[in-house]
């Protein structure tokens, strides 16, 4: 708080009385009226999940963690690096968020997790070979792209797929041409990113195996996280689900991806 400095010139100076009926009122306004924090949040492009685009078109889970930070009193510094590397800066930081991360077995540990945002379905997408299992994708498909550092590309090793069928994309990557140029035989990913992305390549059917994978979209935080930035943002995810604001937002961008 400011301290109060009395004027030099006798005919400013405010009666004793009056002054202390002041200070409480400042102290308290001063008090009440924190100023807002910077947080730094880091995400891919992923579209529809989270975009690095224009203000309003952060995509699902992206414009859920601006419009929850903002409740929360905290403002966002958006940050893209390879996700992997995303990952490992924001477990080893301080304060720091990211999205959108799936809360798998091997992650639990490493990360603060505040809320999930959504459920996201994956599967296997190709053009000629549609499959029904795991099993049968490790029989069928020679080379799959998957995202590098991605839940899809740890939950195929899990399965039994060999390095040399487990073809990793940074981001930026564009596996639907790969797809689309012969480079890959299938693509394992999100359901509702595929179809997005798809649709700005190709107007050729896409095959797609049942889902096979569903896991809950974290925003999480660093393992090392203030509780009070925990419990606002929490909360504040809370509101959203609670006033049908993350369902409007799923809505939005599922008919932006088709069907």
């Amino acid at each position: 708080m400011g301290r109060l400095t009395p004027s030099r010139h006798r005919s400013h100076r405010l009666p004793l009385a009056l002054l202390w009926a002041v200070v409480p009122a400042i102290w308290l306004s001063t008090a009440g009226a924190a100023p807002s924090r910077t947080l730094d949040l880091f995400l891919p492009d992923a579209p529809p999940l989270s975009m690095q685009g224009q203000p309003g078109q952060r995509g699902i889970v992206g414009e859920a963690t601006v419009k929850a930070a903002a409740m929360a009193g905290y403002d966002l510094h958006l940050i893209t690096l390879p996700w992997p590397r995303a990952q490992r800066t924001v477990e080893h930081g301080q304060d720091q968020l990211i999205i959108p991360l799936s809360r798998t077995l091997d992650r639990e540990a490493k990360y603060t997790w505040i809320a999930p945002i959504m459920s996201m379905d994956r599967a296997f997408f190709s053009l000629e070979n549609r499959v029904e299992t795991f099993a049968q994708a490790r029989k069928t498909y020679h080379r799959i792209a998957v995202g590098m550092g991605s839940a899809q590309e740890r939950k195929l090793r899990d399965e039994g797929f060999s390095d040399e069928q487990i073809y990793p994309l940074k981001i930026g990557e564009n596996p639907a041409q790969m797809l689309l140029l012969g480079r890959v035989d299938a693509w394992f990913n999100g359901v509702p990113e595929s179809r997005y992305i798809w649709r700005e390549v190709s107007d050729r059917p896409l095959l797609m195996s049942p889902v096979l994978m569903t896991s809950d979209l974290y925003l999480a935080c660093s393992r090392d996280c203030a509780e009070p930035i925990v419990k606002r943002l929490r909360e504040a995810v809370a509101t959203l689900r609670k006033d049908g604001t993350l369902k409007r937002l799923m809505d939005v961008y599922a008919q932006d991806a088709g069907p």
